[in-house]
């Protein structure tokens, strides 16, 4: 098992691209955290995974709220005595119709930067101390170049994980703690979707991308699984693109 009993926080696991990544780490040997501020579908996913024998708990996060890490920190901490790998998955759609609001500039710069920022800020000591983790934030090919249909919002919010990755790994990697970034380009619609869920919409963009298609959940999931796990001990800093041949044009 590439994850035997390694304790695993993923955040925005509810559901998607988190969810997936969740059962795999499971399946994997990991104990995994999912976190959500949903928690209904949230528990669905733990039950999926213990289900067929795998090691899950839900615990509630908004992570935008330092108070709500602080807690689920602590929780996983006082349970498990350590934290070897955070996913910083957590985010929203950036398809707003309208590409000058705002308000779509401020929650991707709270949910996606954020977020990412304050996960990283509540595992990087502990990993310190253990002298070891890995932590996978979930970027998107929107961070790594600008999209006609994408909020500018979303992409300075993913190109900000995208960069404060690379931060992060010069800072901290000489510590034992890795830190990389994948960047999944189109996958099915986030629940949060606005644009990007439209059929039609959705048929014109993926007829621009090489392979035809839309990723799969477990296609990114593997990647960050790889990332995330002993197999890479030597990565740190890496921006791996999951995009089927987009940012290859």
């Amino acid at each position: 098992m590439r994850l035997k009993d390694k304790v695993s926080i993923i955040t925005g696991a509810a559901n998607g691209l988190g969810a997936k990544t969740a059962e795999i780490f499971a399946a994997q040997g990991a104990n995994v955290v999912v976190t959500d501020i949903s928690e209904a579908p949230g528990q669905a996913v733990v039950r999926k995974i213990l289900d067929v024998g795998g090691q899950a708990e839900f615990r509630p996060l908004n992570v935008v709220k330092e108070a709500d890490w602080k807690r689920v920190i602590e929780e996983v901490q006082f349970k498990y005595g350590t934290i070897d790998i955070l996913v910083n998955n957590a985010a929203v759609s950036g398809s707003h119709p309208d590409r000058l609001n705002s308000e779509t500039w401020d929650q991707q710069m709270e949910v996606c930067a954020r977020g990412s920022f304050l996960g990283m800020q509540s595992v990087i000591p502990i990993m310190q101390k253990a002298g070891q983790g890995s932590i996978v934030n979930v970027s998107s090919v929107s961070g790594l170049v600008g999209l006609p249909w994408i909020h500018m919002g979303y992409n300075a919010a993913k190109g900000a994980i995208r960069l404060a990755t690379k931060a992060a790994a010069v800072q901290f990697t000489a510590d034992g703690v890795r830190v990389n970034s994948v960047h999944p380009g189109m996958m099915p619609p986030m629940q949060t979707a606005m644009l990007s869920g439209d059929p039609i919409a959705r048929k014109e963009r993926i007829a621009k991308v090489p392979i035809q298609r839309v990723a799969r959940h477990e296609e990114v999931a593997y990647a960050i699984l790889f990332l995330a796990s002993d197999e890479a001990s030597y990565i740190s800093g890496v921006e791996l693109p999951v995009d089927g041949g987009w940012t290859c044009q």
